[in-house]
């Protein structure tokens, strides 16, 4: 079972006993990206319970070698794309690939995703019938989701709020939470020793799981 696997199977258990879904698990190099979700949007109380209950988690099973940053937080109004699972939860939403070079169809396809399976993804890029486009997973580099704001309101009327189901924070972020593991020394008479790795947390607004193959991120 491979690093990622393994720590997907020990914090699965801890987002869902939390009333949360777990949208996208993501260890790259030293960063250890957590995205999670639920109706509603996930508020900043719930990041910063889900970091602490993840980093013991982490501390006591170790699962990862070495010095990393844990990093959870919600997935925000433009969502990267990397399973099938994502891609189906993105139909009739406004997204953005990149595509590998030599694709046939262009670097950059902007449209609306109206299909997607096991091999790949259908976007509508105009407003005739033939206006398609097909895109086997292999042939993406990165993908995600468009927000999109609504019309100016006309003079003399308020702003219509964005629809959005994640909460925001001042910073217009979305909710986030890191924790920095590392391992420690101490110090005695007869030398140094090293403790088992301990996080060192601290709640900040922020940005950025599917049990299905990986595809290419955004």
């Amino acid at each position: 079972m491979s690093t990622p696997d393994r720590v997907r199977v020990l914090i699965e258990p801890i987002v869902a006993d939390l009333g949360l879904d777990l949208y996208d698990l993501e260890l790259n190099g030293g960063s250890l990206r957590v995205a999670v979700d639920q109706p509603g949007g996930v508020g900043m109380d719930a990041i910063a319970s889900l970091t602490r209950a993840i980093s013991r988690a982490l501390d006591e099973h170790d699962p990862i070698s070495g010095h990393f940053t844990l990093e959870v937080s919600s997935p925000g109004l433009e969502r990267a794309l990397r399973t099938p699972a994502h891609y189906v939860g993105a139909l009739d939403t406004a997204v953005t690939v990149k595509t590998v070079p030599g694709f046939g169809g262009g670097r950059r396809v902007v449209g609306t995703l109206r299909a997607a399976d096991d091999d790949g993804i259908e976007i509508e890029t105009g407003p005739a019938a033939g206006d398609r486009l097909r895109i086997g997973y292999g042939d993406i580099e990165r993908a995600r989701t468009v927000f999109e704001w609504g019309p100016t309101p006309k003079p003399g009327k308020a702003p219509r709020s964005p629809s959005s189901k994640a909460p925001r924070s001042p910073s217009g972020k979305s909710p986030s939470a890191k924790a920095t593991k590392k391992a420690e020394s101490k110090k005695s008479g007869s030398g140094s020793s090293t403790t088992p790795p301990k996080a060192a947390r601290a709640a900040r607004p922020g940005a950025s799981a599917s049990p299905n193959e990986k595809v290419p991120a955004s």
